[in-house]
């Protein structure tokens, strides 16, 4: 049921990702102007990833009627699959964000989606589908839901839990998304539909990150103030001012509670880019042009994480064990599970990106 109210007035707030978890949702890729061979590749890496995740919690995926038998020749008899219409498959922009009370009751937020920026910058005309997934989620999960009142996407957050909520300045204020807004403004309707207390705004999101620099690909709060940062020591690296400007930022604010903010760093990957196969068998359209030699948006901080596990992208890259050695030493409770992810990342993002996980 579609609610009148807001999150805060019905004393509802968004929990943390390192909280339990119930449910994880996916959705299946098939755009074949964003997934290379006819999205065949990108198909069996979400499944591998799917079928992992499937170990540890109720994994849900979204499919069209067109791919439904060829998703469960992939998918892992636990893996429950269900009919959905979108138009691509970044479930944590397109799905709900789920908030709880102190009874543990869930509810979703749906907020507008266009596309990453709608006329002013989207990436694909209509997102019409995109715009319903979260209702869908919702309903076909049996709990009420908000509607938001304005553009976000779910990778451009990131809470503690405990009132603070992270994102960036290049996102939420990008001109593609609420530019009837102010700052000011946008900051109310968070707190409005999340229920926290404070917005800590960093200014700039992951260089090359086609999203408008989605806090996810940046840092990853992995406990109540303490976060770990995308990171790289090359001077040359466009990123390299980002990264330390990101960290000038946290080092000087508190989080909702009053804490100073623990900073831990976190090797990018690569730099890594489009090879000349990679770019081939994509079908070329405005708006996601993909281009031989092109940046991806490679992070290992775009994560998930699940009931004490971390599903953590790995890329056959020097790098990747040095990021399970350091995630290992910062949350030793936690058990990391490393899976391939290129094929994710060739589209735009990575785990937690087509992630949506449901608080329990």
């Amino acid at each position: 049921m579609k609610l009148t109210s807001t999150p805060k007035q019905d004393g509802f707030t968004f929990p943390a990702e390192f909280s339990p978890v119930s449910d994880v949702w996916l959705a299946w890729p098939e755009r074949k102007d964003n997934w290379r061979d006819n999205a065949l590749p990108a198909q069996q890496n979400f499944a591998q990833i799917a079928n992992a995740i499937a170990k540890v919690v109720s994994v849900y995926v979204a499919v069209s009627k067109a791919q439904y038998a060829h998703a469960l020749t992939l998918l892992d008899d636990t893996v429950n699959v269900v009919l959905m219409s979108y138009n691509d498959a970044w479930m944590r922009d397109i799905g709900p964000t789920v908030v709880t009370n102190k009874l543990g009751q869930k509810r979703g937020v749906s907020w507008q989606f266009n596309a990453w920026g709608g006329v002013f910058n989207g990436l694909y005309d209509d997102w019409s589908d995109d715009d319903r997934v979260a209702q869908s989620v919702c309903e076909y999960s049996g709990i009420d839901y908000y509607q938001a009142p304005f553009v976000l996407e779910g990778g451009a957050i990131h809470t503690d839990g405990e009132g603070t909520l992270y994102t960036t300045k290049e996102c939420l204020l990008s001109p593609g998304r609420n530019p009837q807004l102010s700052m000011t403004q946008i900051e109310e309707g968070l707190k409005d539909y999340l229920g926290i207390e404070k917005v800590i705004w960093l200014t700039h999101g992951l260089y090359s990150d086609e999203t408008d620099g989605h806090i996810d690909n940046l840092i990853h709060v992995i406990a109540p103030a303490k976060v770990v940062l995308s990171w790289t020591d090359d001077e040359h690296d466009p990123q390299y001012c980002r990264s330390r400007q990101t960290l000038q930022e946290l080092s000087e604010q508190t989080d909702a509670k009053g804490r100073r903010i623990e900073v831990i760093k976190l090797p990018l990957p690569g730099p890594l880019k489009y090879r000349k196969e990679e770019v081939q068998s994509i079908l070329a359209k405005s708006g996601m042009i993909r281009c031989e030699g092109e940046r991806l948006s490679a992070s290992y901080a775009n994560f998930l994480m699940v009931n004490r596990h971390i599903f953590l992208p790995q890329f056959e890259e020097k790098n990747d064990r040095k990021a399970v050695e350091i995630l290992s030493l910062a949350l030793p409770e936690y058990e990391i599970i490393s899976l391939p992810s290129r094929e994710v990342l060739l589209g735009g993002g990575n785990i937690h990106c087509i992630t949506q996980h449901i608080p329990a």
